[in-house]
């Protein structure tokens, strides 16, 4: 056999093998895709389904129930997390009641350039007419100056493609709540 015969015989055989072991190689694990929001619009509709499931979340607590907590606190981190915690907490050992429904009534992003890349304030307008917090003899606890609509910014902070409500604050200007 000559020489070329040999070593085109051997790199066949190579090839062979190479081909024979890639047919029995693990299939490589696939490259995760970046999570988030394709855009400012997207982002908001996510972001305002959240704060939407978060009024639901508040409109089903029971205060003499903590289970009931549970999903307003799924939705929350930060601030807003330790606030809903302490308040909660307070309530429930005051034996205090939520009577009524709170309802947004206005839902708007406030600009802050690339928002949609991890925050996101939101302009809200609360309708808590409907709500009174009563203490045990059903007096109410509600301040007589409590406006029945309030305006508020919610900050939001997102993780992959979940926002999560990071803190609620007092607001003055547009838009107006009526």
């Amino acid at each position: 056999m000559s020489r070329a015969t040999t070593v085109l015989t051997r790199s066949l055989g190579v090839l062979i093998v190479t081909a024979a072991l890639a047919g029995c190689a693990p299939t490589p694990e696939p490259t995760p895709t970046p999570t988030g929001f394709a855009s400012e619009e997207e982002a908001f509709a996510a972001a305002e389904e959240t704060y939407r499931a978060y009024v639901d979340a508040l409109n089903d607590v029971d205060l003499s129930d903590p289970e009931t907590f549970e999903p307003v606190y799924a939705l929350t981190t930060g601030e807003a997390n330790a606030g809903a915690r302490e308040t909660f907490s307070e309530y429930h050992a005051n034996g205090w009641q939520v009577n009524g429904t709170t309802i947004a009534t206005v839902i708007v992003e406030l600009p802050k350039g690339e928002a949609f890349a991890t925050k996101l304030d939101l302009a809200i307008c609360l309708d808590v007419s409907d709500v009174d917090v009563v203490d045990p003899t059903g007096d109410s606890v509600v301040g007589s100056d409590r406006p029945p609509v309030q305006a508020m910014t919610v900050s939001m902070t997102r993780g992959g493609a979940t926002w999560r409500i990071s803190e609620i604050t007092g607001r003055e200007g547009p838009p107006e709540c009526t």
